[in-house]
């Protein structure tokens, strides 16, 4: 039985991937975009799948730089006020 290649099922090129690449690039652009393929209803599924896994990457960062860069803000701001 032959699969039937929808848009949804199409293999991506690499002038697909490349401009997907660059879109994410621009700020606020690419982070709106990656919402829209993650969660949208209709699109390529490679594409769909990859969004989710940036935006999981990204908020994984995320949450580390805040696990890191909060402690020092606020040991700093702590030892500024404990020298007045």
């Amino acid at each position: 039985m032959e699969q039937q290649n929808t848009p949804q099922t199409q293999t991506m090129s690499v002038t697909d991937w490349l401009i997907n690449l660059v879109l994410v690039a621009i700020p606020l652009v690419g982070i709106v975009l990656l919402f829209v393929w993650a969660f949208g209803n209709d699109g390529n599924l490679t594409r769909k799948n990859w969004a989710k896994a940036n935006l999981l990457l990204a908020a994984i960062m995320l949450g580390f730089t805040l696990l890191i860069i909060l402690p020092i803000f606020g040991l700093a701001i702590f030892g500024i006020a404990s020298q007045q």
